[in-house]
């Protein structure tokens, strides 16, 4: 290990019928995905046989990341079109209803559905993940913890989950309020260091509550499997740009926090919940809802509390050479993410005249062609 902070990008997308925007039928899945582990290393299957993964591999430049997410997103989309199929990247699926799911092969997933049952199988929703490895992997838990009131601004940066099962949610965000199904799933505990997170992990697996620390399903967690600390919260992006951004600002987060442990330095209860408060509104409103400073005890636009973040990371999107993604960032924030796109074109359709399901399937045409053809951001 070194002082690099190298980080690495997991995206999950959804699989679609061409013809009716709904669930593939089972046989073109998993053709598909048949076709994918033969053709493009980098990519993998989810739960779900309507879902597919892809990850980067670690490194420090992100453009090399963006170019590879997007060569990944071309592939599976025409791997996708010689099998009837869309590909589309997004928080949930704004057609799919989840009785009509069927669960991919693996021995993984038959435990996960034998154990789990109807939320397996209802698991319709995809995810960025976003990995930072840090010079001490140690360092992780205590990272975690300070990082907890920062979790609901990356939520509200990627949030793309408006529409669930052909109907408005009325969130901006509501692959984590389905994903609260989960037991250990949300924001982290606050461990109160190392040996407080090592005792709890003992204490879970040797009981036989869980198998391993991957049944951790927090919106933050250290890896199982990497030096890492790893960023779970976020939608799946629409557009790669996105991605890359959000990626590049929990980059320079861990950095910032791994070298100033004043920041956050004394979080109590009440500073989760206060998270957990804000949580709560980035999934209702995304970048337009105010968040709660615990210190000013007062509401603060989305906008003026991500500046009071990008201002403390400056130095490390220097070091990063990323001030390019942060004004991205700055970006989203500005024109809106991935569920305000989503609901405009929805609200377009309505007042062309077409009826919720023409509307929605509108929303995963454009879903389908951004997630490939605006690489650029």
């Amino acid at each position: 290990m070194d002082g690099t902070y190298r980080f690495g990008i997991e995206e999950e997308y959804f699989l679609a019928d061409a013809a009716t925007r709904g669930t593939p039928a089972p046989d073109a899945a998993r053709a598909f995905h048949v076709a994918a582990n033969d053709r493009l290393p980098g990519s993998g299957r989810e739960v779900l046989q309507s879902q597919v993964e892809v990850s980067t591999a670690p490194g420090t430049d992100f453009a090399e990341a963006h170019d590879r997410l997007r060569d990944l997103r071309s592939g599976l989309a025409a791997i996708g079109r010689e099998h009837g199929l869309l590909v589309f990247a997004s928080g949930t699926h704004p057609l799919a209803a989840w009785p009509e799911q069927r669960q991919s092969e693996g021995e993984r997933y038959d435990r996960m559905v034998a154990e789990y049952g109807i939320l397996a199988t209802r698991n319709m929703v995809c995810a960025l993940h976003v990995h930072v490895e840090l010079p001490d992997p140690g360092r992780r838990a205590d990272l975690m913890r300070r990082m907890v009131p920062y979790v609901p601004m990356f939520l509200a940066l990627s949030v793309s989950s408006p529409f669930w099962e052909g109907r408005a949610t009325g969130l901006a965000g509501y692959r984590m309020a389905a994903y609260r199904e989960w037991p250990r799933s949300g924001l982290p505990d606050l461990m109160d260091g190392a040996a407080d997170y090592e005792h709890y992990l003992q204490v879970m697996t040797q009981s036989g509550a869980i198998a391993d620390a991957s049944y951790l399903w927090w919106a933050l967690r250290p890896s199982m499997h990497y030096p890492t600390l790893e960023l779970r919260v976020c939608d799946s992006c629409v557009r790669v740009g996105d991605s890359v951004a959000i990626a590049a600002l929990y980059r320079c987060v861990v950095r910032m926090l791994d070298r100033r442990d004043d920041i956050h330095a004394r979080l109590t209860g009440a500073s989760r919940a206060i998270a957990s408060e804000n949580f709560w509104r980035v999934q209702q409103h995304g970048v337009h809802a105010s968040l709660i400073d615990e210190e000013a005890r007062a509401m603060i636009p989305f906008a003026q509390s991500l500046e009071t973040v990008l201002a403390l990371v400056g130095e490390d999107a220097a070091d990063f050479d990323c001030e390019r993604e942060l004004d991205a960032v700055r970006g989203i924030a500005a024109r809106g993410t991935g569920a305000d796109r989503q609901r405009e074109i929805y609200r377009s359709g309505l007042q062309g005249g077409l009826d919720d399901n023409s509307a929605l399937q509108g929303v995963v045409d454009w879903l389908a062609s951004e997630s490939v053809l605006r690489v650029d951001g």
